[in-house]
This record gives C-alpha cells, sequence and structure tokens, in this order.
C-alpha cells in the first residue's frame, strides 16, 4: 500500500531500500505560511539502527504487510537461535539470535508469545506489557541499610540479574516490566 509523508503515523511499518522501518516518532509542522517540515524517526527491524529523515509532503512510501502469529519457544541452538512452534500449523521455524536476543531474556521454555512475519520470514517478537518470573538467587540484605529506593542484584530462573528492592528474597515470584526490563512489583500468586 502506498502512503503519502503526511500519511505517515508512529507504528507503522515501512519498505524503504530494502529494509523495513518502524516509525518510532512522527511530526509535521507548518510554521507560518512556509512550506510543511515533516521529521519521520525510525528503527530497522532487520539491524535495530535508528534512523531519522525529513520527507517532502509529496514523497511516496510503501506500508509494509506484517502478520503477526501465535507461536510456542521452543528452545535455543547451540549456535544461540530461536527454535519457536506456530501454533497454526505446527511447522517449528528460528529466529536469528542477533535478531531477538535483547528480548529472550524475558521468555521461558513452552512460552506463548506473538511472533512478527513479513513476506514468511520472522523478524520479532511482541512481548505482553509485564512477565512474571521468580526469583532464584538474591543477595542478602544488610540490617540498617533502609534508605528508601534500595536495590540489591537478584538473578530471574531465566539466568538474567536484575534489580530488587531488599525485601524480595529467593523463591518469590516478581512482576518485571518488558520495555524496560525493571522490577515493578511482587507477583500476587
Amino acid at each position: 500500500m502506498t502512503l503519502k509523508a503526511t500519511e505517515l503515523r508512529k507504528g507503522m511499518v515501512l519498505e524503504k531500500d530494502n529494509d523495513l522501518l518502524l516509525i518510532t516518532d512522527y511530526s509535521h509542522a507548518t510554521p507560518g505560511n512556509l512550506r510543511a517540515v515533516i521529521q519521520v524517526k525510525t528503527r530497522s527491524l532487520t539491524t535495530g539502527s535508528n534512523k531519522a529523515f525529513r520527507p517532502a509532503a509529496g514523497d511516496q512510501f510503501e506500508q509494509a504487510y506484517l502478520k503477526k502469529t501465535p507461536s510456542q519457544y521452543l528452545y535455543q541452538e547451540a549456535n544461540g537461535d530461536y527454535v519457536f512452534n506456530d501454533q497454526e500449523t505446527y511447522e517449528q521455524f528460528m529466529i536469528p539470535k542477533d535478531q531477538i536476543v535483547d528480548k529472550m531474556w524475558m521468555i521461558k521454555e513452552s512460552e506463548l508469545i506473538d511472533v512478527t512475519f513479513h513476506e514468511e520470514n520472522p523478524i520479532s517478537i511482541e512481548l505482553p506489557t509485564t512477565v512474571t518470573l521468580e526469583i532464584t538467587w538474591a543477595e542478602m540484605a544488610v540490617k540498617g541499610n533502609t534508605a528508601t529506593n534500595v536495590k540489591k542484584e537478584a538473578k530471574v530462573e531465566t539466568g538474567k540479574m536484575i534489580k530488587v528492592p531488599l525485601h524480595i528474597k529467593e523463591g518469590e515470584r516478581v512482576v518485571i516490566s518488558t520495555e524496560t526490563g525493571e522490577f515493578q512489583k511482587r507477583a500476587q500468586d
């Protein structure tokens, strides 16, 4: 689908220069009686790099067609790539580790997530806003260290180290933001 630069919006995915670009910010300003100024900031879905450009109002862009499919995370290959199972067709597929490694520490084996496909190729995963993980190790709290917002190191069941408040102990389940990767609260089981 072809769009003019004035029809672009935040969250759209464009096909440009053999790359998929997610629009992360869009502004359209018309200062006084001057020509419109359009500023677009994007993130490449294939390389992860950020780019900004200023298209003319009449420039044409091709919107990418993306499909989201519920998939189950199965395991990680020896080379680091991740293997998933499509829940609609029951076919297995791999996603290279460099595409999604920053998100995978929040996913447990056998967990269901949405995988985004472009032309039958998996390009990214979509996580829920929060995940619940168990603390497998936590530093001991120091008595008397009661200043506000004091945090300690803890390891979650996927092996990642995070910062948690002093009252969190080994064996507890915690809610973690997938956007920031930070502790949110204790899980209510």
